[in-house]
């Protein structure tokens, strides 16, 4: 009888302290929604792996192009928040050397500007929850530069099942980066059974974003982009942009520092300055911008769906789409008469790793069901990992949402950081013209064309039942990486 009380009692404490973790406060400034303010020279910026027939590989690849060249030239400020910042990759395909390159960059500019202040924050996967040292941030610190990994304790669990289990039993007793005796998924240094116990939470800052002075203003860029050595080869997107909405983006990554416990007084006194600046320059644009973070970005979304009708064309390209709510949206804006279009990355591959095609394939059988028109990206290796809603109404505006998040609970339910921007722009801008020309050149490049953009449903269609339940578990449970 005893026995089974003390069973009892613990599987009652697990699911309390399950409970009180998936719906606990968030920290103060998460969950964060700018106003829509001016949106001031904004620049669309592409990541594009083509596939030729005679083997060939091209890539336009401008994001980290841009973040360098920004890095290059400032001279008070820099600010960078990314989520994968490290050099793992499959060692038979050459890759970018992406987290080298953005450290050397940022120290060289420290070099020639000592007073220069720059802040990195990253994820703690980078250091394997503190299994082991990252090569990186050791060489940042001690080169000036702050490096903030951020504390995930104090977000919402993603996955309560074990959440409740590692909180009770091993959150306590830390880790050590000289002690691995485990193999290293993400590098070659062992890392300690703790570094796995810490994994299996599921949690992450998967913002990615720089914030840089350039000629007396700021200027940011808001990415689905990874400084990710095995990333380098991906298909992303960013939007560069100065104006108001930088500011809102420099609260949004204060939270995050205070949540981390780091130092938040150079960036109160950024925020500061540049408001006064702001304040005095507002003025109405038609073009408009709003900084969105974690479930801010679902409510967007959700909305951008509702607002499409008859004569409106809806365009999704999407690394992970799974989120129930938005795809029942989709499904209602195609029988409201909406055009739509669902470009996905079939989840063929990660890193060298084949996956099962959970949950996009699963995903695009119901959408397929309900009569809207799926492809597939034609990736070899690599991920088509943009995340982007593209909203292009019959009275000529454009609204395109775009950043970090991918469509899934873990991603726009408050669990993962997360950080998006909204514009409104008129459909012969610059920035709406190349989002368009973004999403047709790989919708309409298939078999038979030079090069092969993206393949037919059927190419990658899995109709498996077992499966697809298996996918609405893992998204309801969170049992699932994604």
């Amino acid at each position: 009888m005893t026995i089974k009380l003390l069973i009892f009692l613990l599987l009652l404490t697990l699911a309390g302290i399950g409970l009180y973790h998936t719906q606990k406060p968030l920290p103060p400034g998460i969950s964060y929604r700018g106003a829509s303010v001016p949106l001031e020279e904004p620049v669309l910026l592409t990541d594009v792996t083509r596939h030729y027939q005679d083997g060939r590989d091209e890539r336009d690849h401008e994001i980290f192009d841009e973040v360098f060249r920004l890095i290059g030239q400032a001279d008070e400020f820099i600010l960078i928040d990314m989520f994968l910042f490290n050099s793992t990759g499959p060692e038979d395909i050459a890759h970018r050397p992406l987290a080298r390159q953005l450290t050397e960059t940022l120290l060289a500019r420290k070099a020639e500007k000592p007073e220069l202040s720059i802040t990195v924050i990253s994820d703690p996967l980078n250091t394997m929850y503190g299994g082991t040292a990252s090569p990186w941030f050791e060489a940042l610190r001690t080169g000036g530069i702050s490096v903030v990994e951020t504390a995930l304790r104090p977000l919402r669990d993603s996955n309560p099942t074990w959440s409740s289990i590692w909180r009770l039993c091993c959150q306590w007793f830390g880790n050590d980066p000289d002690g691995g005796w485990l193999d290293n998924a993400l590098g070659t240094k062992p890392v300690t059974i703790r570094s796995y116990l810490a994994l299996l939470n599921f949690k992450a800052n998967h913002r990615k974003l720089v914030v840089v002075d350039e000629a007396g203003s700021l200027r940011a860029i808001v990415t689905s982009a990874n400084p990710h050595d095995g990333s380098s080869r991906h298909s992303n997107l960013g939007l560069s942009f100065k104006g108001p909405a930088v500011i809102d983006l420099l609260k949004s990554e204060r939270a995050v520092l205070a949540m981390s416990g780091a130092d938040t007084k150079l960036i109160d006194e950024r925020i500061s300055q540049a408001s006064e600046v702001t304040a005095e320059a507002d003025k109405p644009e038609r073009s408009r911008v709003a900084v969105l973070t974690e479930s801010a970005i679902l409510d967007q979304a959700l909305a951008m769906i509702a607002e499409a009708s008859a004569g409106d064309q809806l365009d999704l390209a999407m690394f992970y789409l799974s989120h129930r709510d938005i795809v029942q949206a989709l499904m209602g804006a195609a029988k409201r008469g909406a055009a739509l279009r669902v470009l996905l990355d079939a989840n063929n591959e990660a890193f060298g790793h084949q996956k099962s095609g959970i949950p996009n394939r699963q995903v695009a059988m119901e959408l397929v069901r309900a009569g809207i028109p799926v492809r597939w990206c034609n990736t070899l290796g690599e991920q088509c990992h943009s995340k982007l809603l593209m909203l292009v109404k019959e009275s000529g505006a454009t609204e395109l949402l775009l950043g970090s998040a991918n469509f899934t609970r873990r991603n726009l339910d408050d669990l993962n950081l997360e950080t998006d921007v909204w514009v409104s722009v008129a459909d012969q801008s610059p920035v709406a013209t190349r989002a368009r020309r973004f999403f047709d050149r790989q919708w309409q490049n298939g078999p038979g064309d030079d090069p092969v953009m993206s393949l037919p449903y059927e190419r990658w269609a899995d109709e498996s039942g077992l499966r697809y339940w298996r996918y609405r578990i893992m998204e309801a449970t969170g049992l699932s990486t994604f």
